[in-house]
């Protein structure tokens, strides 16, 4: 059994999805707390789902853990639920939205949720997260065993959605954004140790993106710059990111997911 239930989806809060998928869990298991870890995932952002879901499960207790991003709903890719070694069980589609913070902690074992009796009827071919995941989570959450829920699958072959790696040519290290936030900060899929071993050091770095090509100050806090100028500094999950104190790094370079990011030393 658990007594926690984590929501994390791209439904965002101005229609009934998320309300739905609640309702649906506390008829079943009325007595689970339930903590939305956010719906603000891009729309069919499945990667930036992903890593969202990863870096926040540390500081959430052992629950069973919902995810919905689902640009497949109603096709061929499975739903499933994959247990892991620190006593978490995440349900969602699969798509590689699951599997990163899985692995995390390590996967003890893997279904398809193939058994409608933990289903409700009938299943919508659009909204899974309301007729399969909050229901199978609800049932997990009361005791049902995983591998009551369906068929086993071999863990290996779980769909990957594995973040783009950066790369060092000629001097300059490419990074990509991975996500922005509401602020507008870029988070880059790089660390302070990809910034050492490309040989760009501690206080600045030459920094071309979009339309902009500057010398950007590497810091620790907003406030290391002006207001309005940018900055590159590690977030509070350990990437880089490049930042505008006051401001939208978004909106200052043009920049979103998927854009390259070029740094390189101060020559």
């Amino acid at each position: 059994m658990f007594d926690t239930i984590t929501l994390l989806t791209d439904f965002g809060l101005e229609d009934d999805f998320v309300g739905v998928c609640k309702g649906v869990i506390a008829r079943i298991a009325p007595q689970t707390r339930v903590i939305d870890l956010t719906h603000g995932i891009a729309p069919q952002a499945v990667l930036q789902g992903s890593l969202v879901l990863a870096r926040t499960l540390p500081y959430i207790p052992a629950g069973v853990h919902v995810a919905v991003v689902d640009p497949g709903v109603g096709s061929t890719r499975r739903a499933i639920a994959v247990s892991t070694l620190d006593n978490r069980v995440l349900v969602g589609p699969d798509n590689g939205l699951l599997i990163k913070a899985a692995e995390l902690a390590g996967v003890s074992g893997a279904v398809e949720l193939t058994n409608e009796r933990y289903h409700l009827a009938p299943v919508s071919r659009t909204f899974h997260a309301r007729d399969i995941f909050s229901p199978v989570a609800a049932h997990l959450a009361g005791g049902v065993p995983l591998f009551e829920l369906g068929d086993a699958v071999p863990p290996e072959s779980l769909v990957r959605c594995d973040p783009p790696t950066p790369t060092h040519h000629n001097g300059t290290l490419h990074a990509t954004v991975l996500d922005v936030d509401r602020f507008g900060n870029l988070g880059l899929n790089i660390s302070r140790a990809d910034l050492a071993a490309a040989g760009i050091a501690d206080d600045h770095a030459t920094l071309r993106a979009g339309a902009i090509s500057d010398r950007v100050p590497i810091g620790t806090t907003f406030a290391d710059v002006a207001a309005g100028e940018l900055i590159l500094l590690e977030d509070s999950y350990g990437a880089i990111a490049v930042a505008v104190n006051g401001g939208s790094a978004r909106e200052h370079t043009g920049c979103g997911p998927g854009t390259t990011v070029h740094l390189s030393p101060i020559s």
